[in-house]
Formats: structure tokens, C-alpha cells, sequence
């Protein structure tokens, strides 16, 4: 690229990931040109965690998207049996605390919009759906299936889960299934058992249940259940089952559950991937689940990808070799993320076991683990690696 001229990057998905990589090269001088290939911007999901490392890491750059405002900060976070008896209260506020950085439980379409809000009506080109790419000698030419193209100097694929630049750097790779569906949420409640700020995470035989404060009178809730992974990929149960899958368990959580619309509730199987040790190749990388999709139970999935946006614009900032600086964000980014989808992965088989005798000995080591031990574990998690010291 020729020196003091201005890269300009492709953004692949304006998925949160791909937002937040706008906003952040956006806030370092870098010119954004974003494709998405869904026809119109909507909101895919329910809600979604914004942990402590992940305002940290936007702070870095002087981005407040005041998401404290649009959700709820974690106030308490506890884990539960099945029927309402407290196992042990994570640490995660206090660690906010001394971070400086709450974490945040938001609806997905407020965090959405906060991002296209700092975007300040930069466009966003709908319905582009991408075929490949092709390294070119100043660049990169981007393909879409309408037969358009477009050029720019970087290819970033946030494309999510199923991302076509993920396919053509790796190739097809099967996701991993560990055999459990999720079911999602957002509904209105209010109930004497759920403060404000509060995350509750119940374990049951080969399932769980959270209830999460979103603010403004809503919880984000989801369910888990193990079955075989096709039986997950396909379920089409409805609201019936799914309530007969709660009976017995705490009034809560039976409650959000009744006062959901059927229409509401969303299927999806667990899933994650096989690490990907190579993000990229030339002037194009990955970024966010394309690169790392991880299980949710870290709650990580949204943070690890705004992390990655902002380690991104650094390395981009003030590059003339922009495929070396691509190769520096990988490997800013490889270890932690690697950590994260290891660690989420174990978590959730601990968490979805079926068997009495596993159960009780994991409780048992939740009560009784030191509460050093466990601040030092969710610490690590918590802490943007470039505050660490």
C-alpha cells in the first residue's frame, strides 16, 4: 500500500462482530466499506453477555456505547439446583469493580443499535451475498453472487458461524455437536426471586435454565437439554414440551416460561467448532465466530469478537504492510481465543452432566472451592489481556 494513503478494509457481516470491527477501524482513521447479506437489518437472536473484558477493550480506543444504559450491569450471579437452592455466587461484579468496567446483559437489538448509532449512518450495502475472494496485487476483489464485485486493500470475513471466507481459508470443516438443544428468550417478568442485575444459572440432569435481568422490565431467558445431536438440529418441539421439561423446577423459571409467546422461543443446537489455527492468509483474516465460535457457557461469544475488532484497528493502525499486520492481530488473538472456546467446551460438559454421583461431586466443588480460586479463574476470563500487567 502506498505510504500516508488511507487502507480502505472490507467488512464481511454486520453481525455484532462486524459492527464492532467498523466502529474500532473507523475510530482509528481507516476508511469501512460493509456488506451483509441479509436483505434487511434485523436483530438475529434474543440477548447476549457483554463481559467486563470486552468494555475494557472498547475503552481502550475511547468507545463508550454506554450499554450499562441500554441493559443491566450484573449485579449478582449465582448458580442454583434445579428447584431455587443456592450452590455458590460468582465474584463477577466485584471484579467489574476493580476493573472499572461492569459487565452488562443487553437485548441484541439494543446492542445493535448502539453500534449502528456510533456508526452514525455510515452505509451498510444489504442483500450482498458473498461467493470468494481473490488476492490481487494491490489488494483484494471481493465476489458476490449477483455478479457484482468489490476491491479494497483488506478482507475481514465476519461472517459468522457458517462464513464463506472462513470456508475458502480452512475449507469445509463438520461443526462439533456435544448433543443438547438451547432455547431462547426475551420476556417480560418481574419476580420476587429475581433481583435487579441478577443472573441466575440453574442445573438440573442433563440440563439447565438461565434467567438473566436485561433491564427495563424484560429477562432474556434459555434452556438446555440433552439429546442427540440430530434430534437438537431438528427440534421443532414447541412451548408445551419445553414446560413439561421444567416441571418440578423453581417457580421462576417456570414462570418466565408461561409468560413467554410461543412465537417468542428460539431452537438452536449447541454447537462450536475445531480451533482454527489459521485466520487468514494475504490481506484477509477472520474475526469473531468465524474465527473462534465458541459454546455459551462463558458467555463469551459477543466479547471475544469485540476484542478482536479492537486488537484489529491497533494493528491496522498506522500499517504500510497490511498483510504483516493481519498476521500480528492473528497472533495477538490466537491464544486467548483458543483458551476461551477450550474452556467453554469443558465448562458446558461439567454443566449438562446427567449421572447423580457427577452431579453432586461438581456441585460439592462449586460450594466448597475457595473463593480466591474462584476469583483468580473468573479474573482471567474478565480481564482484557492489554490491561493485564
Amino acid at each position: 500500500m502506498r505510504r500516508g494513503r488511507r487502507p480502505r478494509v472490507i467488512v464481511v457481516g454486520a453481525g455484532i462482530g462486524g459492527l464492532t470491527a467498523a466502529v474500532a477501524l473507523r475510530q482509528v482513521g481507516i476508511d469501512v466499506a460493509i456488506y451483509e447479506r441479509a436483505a434487511e437489518l434485523r436483530p438475529a437472536g434474543t440477548a447476549l453477555s457483554i463481559m467486563s473484558n470486552a468494555v475494557s477493550a472498547l475503552g481502550t480506543l475511547g468507545i463508550d456505547l454506554h450499554l450499562d444504559k441500554r441493559g443491566r450491569a450484573i449485579e449478582t450471579f449465582q448458580f442454583l439446583t434445579h428447584d431455587g437452592r443456592p450452590i455458590r455466587t460468582l465474584p463477577l461484579k466485584e471484579i467489574g469493580d476493580r476493573l472499572g468496567a461492569p459487565s452488562v446483559n443487553i437485548g441484541r437489538a439494543e446492542l445493535q443499535q448502539a453500534l449502528l448509532d456510533r456508526l452514525d449512518g455510515h452505509p451498510i450495502e444489504l442483500g450482498a451475498t458473498v461467493t470468494g475472494f481473490e488476492a490481487t496485487p494491490d489488494g483484494v476483489r471481493v465476489g458476490f453472487a449477483d455478479g457484482g464485485e468489490a476491491h479494497g486493500d483488506v478482507l475481514i470475513g465476519a461472517d459468522g458461524f457458517h462464513s464463506v471466507i472462513r470456508r475458502q481459508i480452512a475449507g469445509p470443516a463438520r461443526p462439533h455437536e456435544p448433543g443438547y438443544v438451547c432455547w431462547l428468550a426475551v420476556a417480560p417478568l418481574r419476580h420476587e426471586r429475581l433481583p435487579d442485575g441478577a443472573v441466575h444459572h440453574y442445573w438440573g440432569a442433563g440440563q439447565r435454565f438461565g434467567l438473566i435481568d436485561i433491564g427495563h422490565g424484560r429477562v432474556y431467558w434459555w434452556g438446555t437439554k440433552n439429546m442427540r445431536a440430530a434430534a437438537a438440529r431438528d427440534w421443532c418441539g414447541g412451548k408445551d414440551r419445553i414446560a413439561r421439561a421444567y416441571a418440578g423446577w423453581a417457580d421462576e423459571v417456570r414462570e418466565a416460561i408461561r409468560v413467554t409467546p410461543a412465537e417468542a422461543i428460539v431452537s438452536v443446537p449447541a454447537r462450536d467448532r475445531p480451533f482454527l489455527e489459521k485466520w487468514g492468509t494475504g490481506p484477509v483474516t477472520l474475526l469473531g465466530d468465524a474465527a473462534h465460535p465458541m459454546l455459551t457457557s462463558l458467555g463469551q461469544g459477543a466479547g471475544t469478537a469485540m476484542e478482536d475488532a479492537v486488537v484489529l484497528a491497533g494493528s491496522l493502525a498506522g500499517a504500510t504492510d497490511l498483510p504483516q499486520a493481519l498476521r500480528t492481530y492473528e497472533s495477538r488473538r490466537r491464544a486467548r481465543t483458543r483458551r476461551m472456546v477450550r474452556t467453554s467446551r469443558q465448562l458446558s460438559l461439567i454443566e449438562q452432566l446427567e449421572s447423580p454421583l457427577p452431579r453432586r461431586l461438581r456441585d460439592a466443588y462449586f460450594r466448597w472451592v475457595p473463593a480466591s480460586v474462584l476469583y483468580r479463574q473468573n479474573e482471567s476470563v474478565l480481564t482484557y489481556p492489554a490491561a493485564m500487567p
